[in-house]
């Protein structure tokens, strides 16, 4: 499977911002959440972990399950997730992407358009229905 985290940082209200990232293989300028593969012996919640820290290099914690969507991209399921910034400051893997920043509900750049879940994360979120989205199970 794959997944796909939006990354808060800050109390929730006005002032809080999410992590968006523009993967290199993004040639308009499109921010998203950032996603990865999980790997064998790898619970979703490490994968998590792993892959926002090996992309951007920050450290991330309270991880909530969001939501799912089907994904082409191996034959796979998308799972979103909602995680709390804990520690350390953006440093990207060049490799994977191509600029990453925090942003305010207010000035998001260009983000993924509907029907995808990266939009549904970052809307629920621009519109305070993230946290009630997360306890739909």
């Amino acid at each position: 499977p794959a997944m796909i985290t939006l990354v808060t940082r800050g109390a929730l209200g006005p002032d809080q911002e999410i992590l968006l990232a523009r993967g290199v293989q993004f040639t308009v300028p499109m921010y998203s959440c950032l996603a990865g593969f999980v790997e064998p012996g790898e619970t979703l919640e490490e994968c998590v972990q792993r892959e926002v820290h090996e992309e951007v290099g920050i450290l991330v914690g309270n991880i909530r399950y969001f939501g799912s969507q089907p994904w082409p991209f191996p034959n796979s399921l998308m799972i979103a997730f909602v995680a709390d910034y804990q520690a350390g400051e953006i440093v990207i893997d060049p490799a994977e992407i191509a600029e990453a920043g925090w942003f305010a509900a207010d000035a998001l750049p260009n983000t993924p358009m509907p029907p995808s879940i990266a939009n549904r994360l970052i809307v629920s979120w621009r519109d305070g229905t993230v946290a009630t989205a997360e306890q739909r199970l």
